[in-house]
């Protein structure tokens, strides 16, 4: 038993002060008033020192794991390795909900890094599906992002999602001209930030993008009718017009990722829609592929859900960034890394709030002088995982001693 007390908790309505959260096991017993934590004489102690006790951040898109597994273009590590290292960057970056956003595709024109090829794709889903049975530190969920063009990949797909081993599913099209690469410049400066190309064979790619056989829609909806009936959420990929957002709600869909412009993601809002940012936008001060600023959508009510997208630590710097530099209210910003996303896969009855009965996920987040948050302990299902000391060297100690006397 655990009692977390002197600090700011990130409850579902809003940040209590003067209270503590009692943990049992691994669940949330009760949020009790600060007073009376001397009852419970049998429980280990937790001071928050004034931080934010925060749920546990869920992050339903990354493809993070891809550059631990290739580090580079002609590289492949061991994927047990690469999965168990992962983790351990994961946690301490506040993440202890990850789905692992892997690739299906027909062909990766940019990095033709071997991870996202077919065969290792899937050694790394029976991988992650082996966590849930195995020693592991954060909550292993897999991500499957669809590319529409993989007609040959469609068996693979559908077998993995009738074996459980897919938790979230997102049909993506990457066809230049359209969607994130509607700039057919940005698409061909992309291609060249990957690939050492000459300006003819772009444009070869791009025709023969263009011309890609893809899968009808009754296919794309047969694939997500099965992941639907298992309760899988379903999600569309750079939405980038209404037509489509029309589209993606006929096969079920209720997430939209990474919509292209202000006027699709508000629209997608109206249409019901959760809608997806990157934490590297807010970071950055804008996309890299030239589309919606992440702040500006936040300010204008039309962004639901931060992921990390490639940058794990984004999360935690973004939601203060913010909060601090662009005036949103700070506990919003936490339910956009916690229980939104929770809700927007269908997970938000175990993990995404501190709340009686749910799983004990709660990091206790604290602040340097200058404002630079420090995450400095992470529990998972009421174990405690990391324990992060940030500590001054030698001659500043003394020189704070010599200012401050006995004090």
């Amino acid at each position: 038993m655990y009692i977390i007390y002197n600090g700011k908790i990130v409850t579902e309505e809003k940040i209590i002060e003067d209270h503590a959260v009692l943990v049992n096991g691994p669940f949330i017993e009760a949020i009790i008033p600060e007073g009376d934590i001397y009852w419970y004489i049998d429980a280990q102690f937790i001071d928050a020192k004034g931080g934010y006790i925060s749920p546990g951040f869920v992050d339903i898109h990354s493809d993070y794991i891809e550059t631990i597994v290739s580090p580079r273009p002609t590289s492949m590590m061991n994927v047990d390795i690469s999965l168990r290292e992962a983790e351990k960057i994961l946690i301490s970056h506040g993440i202890t909900t990850m789905f692992h956003s892997l690739s299906f595709y027909r062909e990766d024109v940019f990095s033709n890094k071997p991870i996202r090829q077919p065969r290792n794709v899937q050694r790394l889903v029976d991988a992650i599906a082996e966590t849930h049975h195995a020693l592991h530190l954060i909550r292993h969920r897999m991500h499957a992002r669809f590319e529409i063009d993989n007609i040959d990949g469609v068996e693979q797909i559908v077998k993995n999602i009738e074996e459980d081993k897919v938790h979230l599913l997102s049909f993506m099209d990457h066809t230049p001209g359209q969607g994130q690469y509607r700039d057919l410049e940005i698409y061909r400066d992309t291609l060249k930030g990957y690939r050492d190309l000459s300006n003819e064979q772009i444009a070869d790619i791009i025709k023969e993008r263009k011309n890609s056989k893809c899968l009808t829609i009754d296919q794309i909806k047969e694939v997500a009718n099965l992941a639907l009936s298992k309760n899988i959420a379903v999600a569309s990929h750079d939405d980038d017009d209404t037509k489509k957002l029309n589209l993606v709600k006929t096969l079920g869909t209720t997430i939209s990722e990474f919509p292209i412009t202000m006027g699709v993601a508000k629209k997608a809002k109206e249409m019901g829609l959760v809608t997806v940012a990157g934490a590297p936008n807010v970071l950055m001060g804008g996309s890299h592929s030239g589309n919606l600023s992440a702040a500006e959508a936040v300010e204008h009510k039309c962004v639901d859900i931060l992921c990390s997208d490639y940058y794990p630590s984004a999360l935690l710097h973004a939601i203060f960034e913010l909060s601090e530099k662009y005036g949103n209210d700070l506990h919003e910003m936490f339910m956009m890394v916690t229980l939104n996303p929770a809700k927007a896969v269908c997970m938000d009855d175990e993990v995404g709030s501190i709340r009686q009965g749910k799983k004990a996920d709660i990091l206790i987040i604290e602040r340097m002088e200058d404002g630079y948050p420090m995450l400095t302990k992470t529990m998972v299902n009421g174990v405690m995982i990391t324990t992060t000391n940030y500590r001054l060297n030698n001659e500043v100690r003394r020189e704070i001693h010599a200012n401050t006397g006995s004090k």
